[in-house]
C-alpha cells in the first residue's frame, strides 16, 4: 500500500510537470503595448546575422509613432546561434520601470540595482544569480523579408 501511494504522488507530480509551459509563466512585470520594426538591411544592418549583439530601446525618441517599448523598454538580442529574442528591460526582481537589466556582451542581462543576472544567450532569459527568481518577460521575434517585429507572445 505505501508503495501504491508513492507511485501515486510520483505520478501525478510527473504529469503536472509536463503540463506546466515556460509561456504561462505570470510575470512581475505588467503587460504594455509592444510592437517594433526593425529594418535590418537599412536601419540595423550590422544586426542582421549576428551572434550576441543586442539593441535597446528605452524611450520612443526616434522610433515610429506606430512603435511601443513594453514596460521598461525593450532588449532584442541574437543568442549564440543567430536568433532573435526580445525581453522587457524592467527587472523582474525589481519590477520598476525605471530599474532595467543592460546586456553585458556575454550572452547575459544584468540588474545594478538587485545584482541579478539573466541568461539571453540562449534565448530563455532565465536567472542565473541574483535575487531574481523569475526569468525576463519575453516577446514575440518574426523575421519577414528583412524586417524584425517584436510584439507581444
Amino acid at each position: 500500500m505505501r508503495f501504491l501511494r508513492k507511485y501515486y504522488l510520483f505520478t501525478t507530480f510527473l504529469a503536472l510537470s509536463f503540463t506546466s509551459c515556460y509561456d504561462n509563466v505570470q510575470s512581475s512585470i505588467p503587460d504594455f503595448p509592444v510592437y517594433l520594426e526593425l529594418n535590418l538591411i537599412s536601419t540595423y544592418p550590422t544586426f542582421l546575422n549576428s551572434t550576441l549583439h543586442c539593441l535597446t530601446f528605452e524611450t520612443l525618441s526616434g522610433l515610429p509613432i506606430t512603435d511601443r517599448i513594453g514596460y521598461g523598454g525593450i532588449l532584442v538580442c541574437t543568442g549564440f546561434e543567430g536568433e532573435y529574442t526580445a525581453y522587457d528591460m524592467a527587472c523582474p526582481y525589481e519590477a520598476k520601470r525605471n530599474i532595467r537589466v543592460h546586456p553585458n556582451g556575454i550572452g547575459q542581462a544584468v540588474c545594478d540595482s538587485c545584482g541579478s543576472v539573466f541568461d539571453i544567450g540562449y534565448g530563455f532569459g532565465s536567472p542565473i544569480s541574483g535575487k531574481a527568481k523569475q526569468p525576463l518577460k519575453r516577446y514575440k521575434t518574426t523575421l519577414s523579408s528583412n524586417i524584425l517585429y517584436v510584439t507581444p507572445l
